[in-house]
């Protein structure tokens, strides 16, 4: 290997590593052989990348995974190895001039726009705009779409999450375990991250991402102590004193106390359930966040909590609270609450009744919804298969169209609407109305004047003649920033943290009847995009150009 490629290498590592040129379908690398056969090296080509429909049944898409496709053209490079490999697994035919063509093939000359990681989107405007080489174009068709497809589908997922669930309620990622794989479950824990979950369970995504890690303990760990005799040391230095505290003592003295509060005999309760959440608590005793449904929640779970929960607080330290993760979800968490409350108010302790509440157990949207209409206690919801897999819609379909060659329009046809492409170079706007919702995204071509604030617009269906409106914007947003240029980065992407932050802002500037989750209103002009009256005229008149005229006998 040569020294360029262990400097590439390095360089990739502190990135994602698989994210590299072969990371792409076979035919883009014939395609680019044939290009390069018919002479085509300089020709200049526009691609548009963007999606036909919104997933999960509903209104609206978050953009996500712009960071990665800025990292893969800053990366961008064919290695020694990856020569070799190519030349093993191509026809014999393959010139090697190719070979050496495509080893010095860098994106120095390929500018990328886009819409802001995090925004709002709408089926049929592109979220990337790519120009340059047309092979070079060509080559990184495979490698954007599947670092935009499921971070964009991942985001949204989380997003409506959130939306369901609620501001004051906390969202947890736990689906690592679950995700296709391993980087599945990386890609899985950022972007529900930046669609709106307060933390994940995921650690190396905590430490390559700076996203809040939380986690407790599973049932095994309760399982595995059967009686008090297990506890092999119950000893606790109180916080402030620093005085040696018996927690076994005080948890077993407590336990007898509460039992008549709660109503529960401590006879019924699992001593090896109480042995292994004091033995958590002794060495988590800030955090003492304990599973309790490893038997029974009410008989068992909840009292032996309590019991030491109330140990601790003797010691100088405060419980965080339960996780459930069993049963019937609203009404234990209900359960747990008043059972909070009742200690509380019998030994005025009022933190006590705010002790956090955590559900997980194959949690989806519709679950949260119907834990919502019982009036549940549930403070933080831990969510994993449902979310990492997106169940409900296991893929986005982003597709990459060539929609420009050397300055002259290209346009797809076919008999399904849907699938005709718009063609040319265009810009898109965001207009607002008058109560500062968004109201219509306008795509129009690069060749026009931008939308006035205040002025007439009017907005047509790019493919329906009679479903048109005009539109007077309060504000006029441009959607497009370069973020790719003479091979450098324009614009620096943003701290997940703001771009989670943007997510929240963009959703804002919709209408909540646009964000609901059953039977959404649609946004304007029902294909979610419109087009000026000169691009609809532009779109119509290259389609009859290019469309065969059929002959009758």
């Amino acid at each position: 290997m040569s020294n360029h490629d262990l400097v590439i290498n390095r360089k990739m590592a502190r990135q994602n590593g698989i994210v590299q040129p072969l990371l792409t379908d076979l035919y883009q690398i014939t395609m680019a052989y044939a290009y390069w056969k018919s002479g085509k090296v300089n020709d200049v080509a526009v691609f548009d990348l963007f999606f036909r429909t919104n997933p999960f049944q509903g209104e609206f898409t978050i953009f996500a995974g712009l960071e990665e496709c800025l990292k893969f053209l800053e990366n961008f490079h064919y290695s020694d190895s990856d020569i070799d490999y190519l030349m093993q697994t191509l026809p014999d035919n393959i010139e090697p001039e190719f070979y050496a063509y495509l080893k010095d093939l860098t994106c120095k000359d390929i500018k990328l726009s886009a819409i802001e990681e995090g925004s709002v989107v709408f089926p049929r405007v592109p979220l990337l705009r790519i120009e340059g080489p047309l092979i070079v174009a060509q080559l990184l068709e495979t490698t954007l779409l599947t670092l935009v497809n499921f971070a964009s589908l991942m985001a949204t997922n989380a997003a409506r999450y959130r939306m369901v669930a609620g501001k004051n309620v906390s969202l947890l990622e736990f689906g690592l375990r679950r995700a296709q794989g391993p980087d599945g479950g990386l890609s899985a824990s950022k972007y529900a991250y930046v669609g709106g979950f307060d933390g994940t369970s995921n650690v190396l995504a905590g430490k390559m991402f700076n996203i809040p890690v939380k986690g407790t303990h599973a049932h095994s760990f309760v399982t595995s102590f059967s009686t008090l005799q297990d506890i092999s040391s119950a000893a606790l230095r109180h916080a402030e004193t620093q005085e040696q505290c018996d927690l076994l003592q005080l948890a077993a003295d407590w336990r007898r106390r509460i039992s008549a509060i709660l109503d529960v005999s401590p006879d019924e309760a699992s001593d090896g359930e109480l042995a292994a959440l004091i033995s958590y608590a002794v060495a988590f005793p800030t955090g003492f966040l304990a599973l309790v449904d490893t038997y029974d929640v009410k008989r068992s779970g909840l009292l032996n909590f309590c019991a030491v929960a109330l140990a601790l607080n003797d010691c100088g330290y405060r419980a965080v609270g339960i996780r459930i993760d069993s049963g019937d979800l609203a009404y234990l968490s209900v359960l747990a609450r008043n059972t909070f409350e009742q200690i509380a108010e019998a030994f005025k302790l009022n933190w006590f009744a705010k002790l956090t509440i955590v559900a997980s157990n194959d949690i989806n949207e519709d679950t949260i919804l119907s834990l919502n209409e019982q009036g549940h206690k549930i403070d933080c919801f831990g969510i994993g298969t449902h979310l990492v897999t997106c169940q409900r819609q296991p893929a986005l379909g982003c597709v990459y169209k060539l929609v420009e060659i050397n300055g002259q329009p290209r346009i797809k046809l076919s008999q399904d609407v849907g699938k005709v492409t718009i063609p040319g170079h265009k810009e898109a706007y965001r207009l607002f109305g008058a109560d500062g919702h968004a109201l219509i995204d306008l795509l129009q071509r690069s060749s026009e004047p931008a939308p006035i604030i205040g002025q007439k617009v009017l907005c047509r269906h790019p493919f329906q003649e009679s479903k048109r409106a005009y539109v007077i914007p309060s504000k006029v947003e441009h959607l497009y920033k370069v973020y790719w240029s003479e091979g450098r980065i324009c614009v620096r992407p943003k701290p997940l943290s703001e771009v989670r932050a943007r997510v929240q802002a963009s959703l804002r500037t919709l209408r909540q009847d646009i964000k609901r989750n059953l039977n959404p209103t649609p946004y304007k002009v029902r294909c979610q995009v419109a087009v000026s009256d000169d691009l609809y005229s532009f779109i119509h008149d290259l389609w009859l150009q290019n469309a065969p005229i059929g002959e009758l006998s």
